[in-house]
């Protein structure tokens, strides 16, 4: 990937991990929540349990897989499918 189209794929991007209480529906202790930006307006938020290090390696890891698939599928040269013009008929009475 040039530097260029790696620049271009860079949509997604960590706003923030940090410390957090369990999400509504699980327990135990040591979650994180993450907070992923997409072209800085859209954002979505999760929640991983374990150390720091780890989940900020995952969350990378998130954002990496979602910037090479955003990028994919950006790439992809789309097809367009001209109809042709209906063609009146012309009647000779």
């Amino acid at each position: 990937m040039t530097d260029e189209s790696s620049a271009m794929a860079r949509r997604y991007e960590i706003v923030s991990v940090r410390r957090a209480n369990p999400p509504p529906v699980e327990e135990g202790s040591n979650w994180h929540r993450y907070v992923i930006a997409f072209e800085g307006t859209n954002t979505i938020h999760g929640y991983i349990q374990g150390n720091l290090k780890a989940v900020t390696r995952a969350v990378e890891e998130i954002v990496a897989q979602l910037n090479e698939k955003h990028w994919r599928y950006s790439t992809i040269p789309r097809r367009v499918n001209r109809v042709p013009p209906l063609k009146t008929e012309t009647h000779k009475w």
